[in-house]
């Protein structure tokens, strides 16, 4: 009885070290590193919650190139749109963020909803 139950504590322990382990190995999702880059004024204008965006990979054209570091170089780029973050005078707030999936590279805001971007703060380089 006693050997089973030493058996039973191994493995529960290894259990335990395991799944630690593998939560430790997570990503941070690109909604929060787009988030934890916005200033204080434009997250207030995300109502609900950054889960409420849009994640896409986008080709970089000349308009994304005219709001991203002027030293990201790869050819696609992650944009988070927040949803239901536009005012009378633009559109949705669009966090650009690498390849990497960690490093903001660049902010805009679509103006009035309507194709050009206006950049917003400074980009990441």
């Amino acid at each position: 009885m006693r050997n089973i139950t030493l058996l039973l504590l191994l493995i529960l322990t290894m259990a335990m070290a395991g799944c630690g382990s593998y939560e430790s190995q997570r990503e941070t999702p690109i909604e929060m590193v787009a988030f934890a880059a916005l200033s204080d004024e434009e997250s207030k204008l995300i109502p609900v919650s950054p889960k409420d965006s849009i994640v896409k990979k986008v080709s970089v054209d000349d308009e994304i190139k005219s709001v991203i570091a002027t030293n990201y170089n790869k050819k696609e780029v992650y944009s988070v749109t927040f949803n239901h973050t536009e005012t009378n005078s633009s559109g949705n707030l669009i966090v650009f963020i690498a390849l990497d999936q960690k490093t903001v590279v660049g902010k805009s805001k679509r103006m009035n909803g309507f194709g050009k971007m206006e950049k917003r703060g400074d980009s990441i380089e």
